[in-house]
């Protein structure tokens, strides 16, 4: 999950793959920019409540509160549903309260420390890693399927070099990544355009650079994965 925002900080977690970050309104009313679909998985602290972002397949905007404050930790894909305990599709496109998925007191304990921690992304952190070294770790195909798809891959081919056929990958995409393979692909290659965009690559370079079939093509995904424009979407934010 990636939040568009001139008040986001995010840095690299302890726990291999996973980022820490933080999203705050600064005080004062703004606009409110799309969380932009990218194949992750978080566990947010915000209002007093833990929740869970499950993988999205389209731009969410978060409610506008000034007095909002976010901290989170972003898991790389396919790594959450080990740590969470629920496979990836249940949680497509929703945010739930952890405390649905984990055990009330558990959850209620973790509520605790995170309501009077001084660093509530430390405590998340420590939970993450504490967590993972108890359940069992992701299976490599995972990471090995996030590669080859963000390298622009065929599924057919992904799936060969995995070993499995084209069903049991859609089947371990479904459970890992919430959605099937195709449109775990779609995902990487937005976030590869953006990347090349943001970095001043013309659209119509960034279009063949990051796998689209022209710059048309680009300008359809975006829209439908982002729900505005690529130009409204990398225009400059207020300061």
């Amino acid at each position: 999950m990636s939040y568009e925002s001139v008040e986001y900080a995010e840095r690299p977690s302890r726990l291999a793959g996973a980022v820490l970050w933080t999203r705050a309104s600064g005080g004062a009313a703004g606009p409110v920019y799309p969380v932009l679909p990218d194949g992750c998985m978080d566990l947010l602290w915000t209002g007093g409540k833990l929740l869970v972002a499950g993988p999205d397949t389209r731009a969410h905007r978060p409610e506008a509160n000034v007095a909002a404050r976010y901290v989170g930790i972003r898991f790389y894909p396919g790594t959450a549903p080990a740590f969470l305990g629920v496979p990836a599709h249940e949680l497509r496109d929703r945010r739930v309260d952890l405390a649905d998925l984990w055990p009330s007191a558990e959850a209620r304990r973790l509520t605790e420390r995170m309501a009077t921690a001084r660093d509530p992304a430390a405590v998340l952190e420590s939970v993450a890693l504490a967590r993972a070294g108890a359940v069992e770790p992701p299976d490599p195909l995972l990471a090995h399927v996030v590669k080859a798809l963000d390298a622009g891959r065929s599924i057919a081919a992904t799936a060969e070099e995995a070993g499995i056929n084209a069903r049991r990958l859609h089947r371990r995409s479904l459970a890992a990544f919430g959605y099937g393979p195709k449109t775990l692909a779609r995902v990487l290659r937005l976030q590869r355009a953006l990347t090349l965009a943001r970095g001043g690559l013309a659209y119509a370079e960034t279009a063949v650079v990051a796998g689209f079939a022209d710059q048309a093509h680009l300008a359809r995904d975006v829209k439908e994965l982002a729900g505005v424009p690529l130009s409204e979407l990398l225009s400059p934010r207020p300061e």
